[in-house]
């Protein structure tokens, strides 16, 4: 039974996520709101567009939020979730933050670029780049194309000004591209949890980004859009007078490893947990502990494990038993009895929403909505 089936009769029902199936996946969707309305304000504030990062939530149901509060489009890691926020009625402003690469898959770029507006995605290899030429030519209809630049990470990018401008010259080559700009998302500044340490290390990037971008200025390729940031360093990305537009994905569900960091400099909280995940006391036979309904396959593991936000004695630790389950600590305080609700926040959100169908919307204490997992497994 899907989730639909299961818990559409609960929508509007006073106090109905009471009555929810668990493991759940939950939305606060006021708290959810907030976080949206608050990046976007942020951004018209330091004149930078908003294209969020939809490998956060894979949600048409979300990016049309973000949208509506003045976003200019949505990110995808890839192809696969910009079909599904395109079947989803999310069809301009869409930009492949990974190469696509295969021969299938260019096939199925150029079909999406032929059925949306304003498609983008980013090159790092002349071989590439010839291939998207050639395939967007046939199609009849221009492709944009943004280089990506590598900050460090050595996963994807152009990796020195010198390449750059090498592929530049490969791109205006190919009369089906056309050329706006680069991409330099630095992920790895995006969890260093103090922020002093954070600031430091992207404006050092910056740095070299600029390096980058004076030498395509003066290849003729003067980048109309500078395309990157993240929810760790965005505060910092506006100070920088250097990015266009801002790629933060996980501020509109704030996970566990972006709660560690001190986002801004007086170490203000901007954003709200907005994602969770209730379970249930299951057994309840050990002294000292008790066991719940969620396990692996409820939560992200390459962090650490979930912390309790609500319906567990202050002081009580989640750890993982397998893929079904999760034990809960109460050392010294009496445990939650047989079937109570224990709540959790998500570890990391973007692989832990990939376990799930649905978002179950809540406002209060009642079901509001059911939003599909849209972009769930789309990873191709």
């Amino acid at each position: 039974m899907n989730d639909f089936d299961l818990h559409g009769p609960l929508i509007g029902r006073q106090g109905s996520r009471l009555d929810l199936n668990t493991p759940v996946l939950l939305v606060d969707i006021e708290a959810l709101d907030r976080n949206i309305a608050s990046m976007a304000r942020f951004a018209v504030g330091h004149g930078l567009k908003l294209r969020p990062h939809a490998k956060t939530h894979k949600s048409p149901d979300i990016a049309k939020r973000q949208i509506a509060a003045g976003a200019i489009g949505a990110c995808c890691a890839k192809l696969g979730e910009a079909e599904a926020l395109a079947e989803g009625g999310v069809t301009n402003g869409l930009h492949l933050t990974s190469p696509v690469v295969p021969a299938p898959a260019i096939a199925r770029l150029v079909a999406l670029n032929l059925r949306t507006e304003g498609l983008m995605c980013v090159v790092d290899h002349p071989d590439n780049v010839r291939a998207l030429g050639q395939a967007a030519e046939a199609s009849g209809k221009a492709l944009i194309v943004i280089i990506d630049i590598d900050p460090g990470i050595r996963r994807t990018g152009v990796a020195s000004s010198k390449a750059a401008v090498e592929l530049l010259a490969v791109i205006q080559s190919q009369p089906g591209l056309i050329y706006s700009g680069i991409q330099c998302y630095c992920g790895m500044q995006q969890h260093i949890e103090a922020f002093d340490a954070r600031r430091e290390s992207m404006h050092e990037r910056a740095g070299y980004i600029r390096t980058v971008i004076s030498a395509l200025t003066e290849a003729g390729g003067a980048p109309t859009i500078i395309t990157g940031g993240g929810t760790g360093t965005y505060s910092i990305d506006a100070e920088l007078d250097l990015f266009t537009e801002l790629q933060v994905g996980s501020y509109v569900f704030m996970d566990s490893q972006y709660l560690a960091c001190a986002l801004t400099k007086d170490d203000a909280a901007p954003f709200e947990t907005a994602l969770m995940i209730d379970s249930r006391v299951v057994s309840a036979n050990a002294e000292g502990m008790v066991t719940l309904d969620a396990g692996f396959k409820a939560f992200s593991t390459d962090a650490d494990p979930p912390l309790i936000l609500s319906g567990a004695p202050q002081g009580a630790k989640y750890f993982f038993m397998g893929d079904e389950h999760g034990a809960l600590i109460t050392p010294g305080a009496t445990p939650p009895s047989l079937g109570s609700l224990v709540t959790l926040a998500a570890p990391h959100c973007d692989p832990t929403v990939n376990l799930y169908d649905t978002f179950h919307v809540i406002q209060g204490d009642t079901l509001v909505a059911l939003w599909p997992v849209a972009g769930r497994g789309r990873s191709r």
